[in-house]
């Protein structure tokens, strides 16, 4: 059986396969508590270091992975760049008491398609977990939303560059400057106050940059221009 067969397969059943990556076994027994409470949700594995993890994602193929970042031999951030490798339909939520911009922007960079901290209320480790599973981004940290902004001023600055400048072709200077802002966490109204334009302007220049990137919200085409080389 393929992998993408084996995911199907888990679909059709309604269920869907977790894996627990920590090195801490009280923080991994906490989650499988919460996780294995839940009628559509199964922790299908543990691991406690990145070996492990890339062992036993490639042995069980989740469909969802929460991943620690600081481990033994090599952190998260690598293991799941590696687990992306073999399983690129696998879903990877980084799950940490660090809330750094280094961390969160190499995971991003390493296709993980969440961040959450340890501290999370386990309703909200849910809804997020759900959220990843359909495919949304779930970068969910009080320093996230700022980061990922300060990275897109850094790209304004970093305009010249070749390669940048080549990926930006697409995109208007107005078109840049809104999705700067929703990268910030601004509203729609928020924005045309800011940039002195109506309400439905700006709503005609999100859904642009949304089509541009081919993307469904504000926080991944934001994650996608970072994964892309557009922001450092």
């Amino acid at each position: 059986m393929t992998n993408a067969e084996s995911a199907n397969e888990r679909l059709d059943n309604g269920i869907a396969k977790i894996l627990l990556v920590d090195d801490q076994p009280l923080v991994r027994q906490g989650m499988k508590y919460i996780i294995g409470a839940q009628p559509d949700l199964e922790v299908a594995g543990e691991a406690g270091s990145g070996p492990d993890a890339v062992k036993v994602a490639l042995e069980q193929h989740p469909q969802l992975i929460l991943m620690d970042v600081q481990m033994p031999e090599f952190n998260g951030i690598e293991a799941a760049r590696r687990i992306l490798e073999k399983l690129p339909d696998c879903k990877i939520v980084i799950l940490t008491t660090f809330d750094t911009e280094e961390y969160v922007l190499e995971g991003i960079r390493a296709g993980a398609i969440g961040y959450l901290l340890k501290d999370t209320e386990p309703e909200e480790l849910l809804t997020a977990i759900r959220a990843a599973l359909r495919g949304e981004v779930i970068f969910r940290t009080a320093l996230a939303g700022k980061l990922i902004g300060q990275a897109l001023q850094r790209q304004g600055d970093n305009a010249s560059d070749s390669m940048t400048t080549k990926l930006l072709q697409p995109f208007t200077a107005r078109e840049l400057e809104v999705l700067q802002q929703m990268a910030y966490g601004l509203r729609n109204e928020e924005i045309a106050a800011k940039l002195f334009v109506s309400e439905s302007t700006v709503k005609t220049h999100v859904h642009r940059i949304l089509q541009k990137f081919d993307v469904q919200d504000r926080t991944q085409a934001v994650v996608y221009a970072i994964r892309n080389g557009i922001v450092e």
